[in-house]
């Protein structure tokens, strides 16, 4: 029995809690252009609409979440595949009882697992989608597999682009590769664009406007525009005290922009079915996938 039988069967045994969440893949074609920070500040605006809100930091080697959310996490996904932790036990609480999980180098090793290993992740992760409504997975940035594999296994993708012309030219990279994924979807993919750190507005229009016409003329690909988060002191500062913009300055500029953001995400899309994988699916399609890419 291959890996990939093994997983329909344990999921078939362990068919995941209703309702289930709904996961949302924050990516980005090159660093430091804002990632992890929309990832907070979206799981708060999340949180200030009332629903349970997880992150997952699959940023391996970075541990962007715990340093702007001001905690260091006791466990990492590693201890519930090899030390037998329960899934809640490897959740850190941040600022509004958000969760969030570390990856660590768990995700990576996931595809060279036992059955029974795979059965208790399984049932761990079903746990999960029971104790959130939202789950934002950070994902690293650039094109790596590991990358491309949380990407191929989501239905909806955030790319934070800059108006940088390499940030730019690193995003069509990015969506280029996706495209050509073997595991790729498009009928069951839905691919946004985050403008950040732009003067307003106008600006990230435009430069939504330049990406999608390579996008549409070069790879055939639908995108559609999320929204712009401007440059903003008051950001700027709640990095440097590791603290959520959207919590520290509620009525900044770009704190606003992530309130619209999130009501955008959540407006008229929440209870479609296709935007609710949940978790254990999630995982399943990412180490289903592995092992027949290896």
């Amino acid at each position: 029995m291959d890996q990939a039988e093994q997983l329909r069967n344990v999921i078939k045994m362990n068919p995941a809690p209703k309702p289930l969440a709904r996961v949302i893949t924050v990516t980005s074609g090159k660093g430091g252009v804002g990632k992890s920070n929309t990832s907070i500040n979206l799981a708060c605006q999340f949180k200030n609409m009332g629903y349970r809100v997880i992150i997952l930091d699959a940023d391996f080697g970075l541990a962007n979440i715990e340093i702007m959310f001001g905690a260091v996490p006791r466990h990492n996904l590693s201890d519930l595949i090899y030390e037998g932790k329960d899934i809640t036990e490897i959740i850190t609480w941040g600022p509004m009882d958000i969760g969030f999980i570390s990856g660590g180098s768990g995700i990576a090793n996931m595809s060279n697992l036992s059955h029974e290993y795979l059965n208790c992740i399984i049932q761990n992760l079903a746990k999960l989608d029971a104790n959130a409504d939202i789950i934002i997975i950070d994902t690293g940035a650039g094109i790596s597999d590991a990358v491309l594999d949380f990407l191929v296994a989501s239905g909806e993708i955030l790319v934070v682009t800059t108006p940088e012309p390499t940030s730019i030219t690193d995003s069509y990279s990015l969506l280029k590769a996706l495209n050509q994924h073997p595991r790729f979807s498009r009928e069951n993919s839905s691919i946004k664009i985050v403008a950040n750190k732009v003067s307003g507005e106008i600006e990230g229009e435009v430069m939504y406007s330049k990406l999608n016409t390579v996008v549409s003329k070069y790879l055939n690909l639908p995108v559609s525009y999320l929204g712009a988060i401007p440059q903003d002191r008051r950001l700027e500062e709640a990095v440097m005290q590791q603290m959520p913009v959207s919590m520290q300055s509620p009525n900044s500029r770009s704190a606003i922009a992530f309130e619209k953001m999130a009501y955008a995400l959540v407006d008229k899309e929440y209870d479609k079915p296709s935007v609710k994988r949940g978790m254990a699916a999630f995982f399943s399609h990412i180490i289903a996938g592995s092992k027949k890419m290896g």
